[in-house]
């Protein structure tokens, strides 16, 4: 509604409300019978051009009301619109900083989008911000040179000028390997915040299948409490992951085709209902692969919600259900 309109409303509404008043006076000097209005002596007068102006005055009161109603609309309206603005523009330049071939740069996106995350004026601009880090983590990235053989295959040594560029090989495998681990230690740090903090991160979706997480992943003591995590796919080779203490209630979470590979996954004190909160939340592993590793459910709580290993199997690895409370998941290993 543009300020002309609700002007026009509001004074049609004032001189309405006048000339109830002035009916009302009518009305009630006629059941008093007074004759003709000659009968009223000047302090009548002056009363009623007293409760004329009381009535002009509230008129003006609700203008100046409706004026500053639709002044502070705009106001916030603009204030909105510059932070949109100002959030867009910083965004831009962390996703440039993302794709810069230094590793130090990228280190520097990564953090300025995760504060993006946290001052992100609505939960869609928050999401995006996440969305763009669990992207990241999905792309492909090279692989580890190894060490140098030495001597090499043809039986010589390797030069120094091969030295020297297999180790910036290596060199540069560890700093992108650092940029995509400090990726995962930021979405598990958020997700140990509060969800009534500004800065917490619970609720959000995760998108991370088919990422390959080749190293410590904490998520201990973290609350999955509505929103989607997916691991679909995903490779956990070497390293830890840990969900001990973790709470999952409400929450789709994903391990589907996941790959458990020499790495250590440890679900310890992990509860599966959220204390007094039912539990209405999925956990699959269906179709999961356990192999030359440990994924350890000790002490887990299961309450309600589903936990499902349909088709998961295990060649080689070690999946642990010692002192689990509540109905163990049947989990179907081939």
């Amino acid at each position: 509604m543009s300020i002309r309109k609700a002007l026009t409303l509001a004074l049609v509404a004032a001189a309405l409300v006048a000339g109830g008043v002035f009916y009302g006076l009518v009305v009630l000097l006629d059941c008093k019978e007074i004759e003709s209005t000659t009968q009223l002596d000047a302090k009548t007068l002056f009363d009623l051009m007293k409760l004329s102006f009381g009535v002009v005055a509230g008129a003006g009161a609700l203008v100046a009301l409706v004026v500053a109603y639709r002044r502070q609309r705009v106001d916030e309206v603009g204030a909105h619109r510059e932070a949109t603005r100002l959030h867009t523009e910083r965004f831009s330049q962390a996703v440039d900083k993302l794709g810069s071939d230094s590793p130090a740069v990228r280190l520097g996106g990564v953090h300025a989008l995760a504060g993006l995350a946290d001052d992100a004026p609505t939960q869609d601009l928050r999401q995006t911000c996440i969305d763009v880090l669990c992207a990241y983590l999905r792309l492909p990235f090279p692989a580890d040179p190894g060490d140098l053989s030495d001597p090499l295959p043809d039986g010589t040594s390797p030069t120094a000028e091969r030295r020297d560029a297999h180790q910036d090989k290596k060199d540069r495998y560890r700093a992108l390997r650092e940029v995509r681990h400090t990726i995962l230690r930021l979405i598990g740090d958020h997700y140990r915040i509060p969800k009534d903090a500004g800065r917490s991160w619970q609720g959000c979706n995760l998108d991370l299948t088919g990422v390959t997480i080749d190293g410590r992943m904490d998520f201990n003591g973290a609350v999955f409490s509505g929103g989607t995590v997916s691991f679909d796919n995903a490779r956990f080779s070497g390293g830890t992951v840990s969900f001990q203490s973790a709470r999952f209630s409400g929450s789709d979470v994903s391990f589907m085709g996941a790959t458990f590979a020499g790495s250590d996954v440890y679900f310890t004190g992990a509860t599966f209902a959220g204390g007094t909160v039912p539990f209405s939340g999925v956990v699959t592993f269906t179709a999961a692969m356990f192999s030359c590793g440990t994924v350890s459910f000790t002490s887990v709580t299961f309450s309600s919600g589903l936990v499902s290993f349909v088709g998961a199997k295990s060649t080689g690895g070690t999946v642990s259900f010692m002192g689990v409370m509540g109905p163990v998941p049947s989990t179907g290993f081939q």
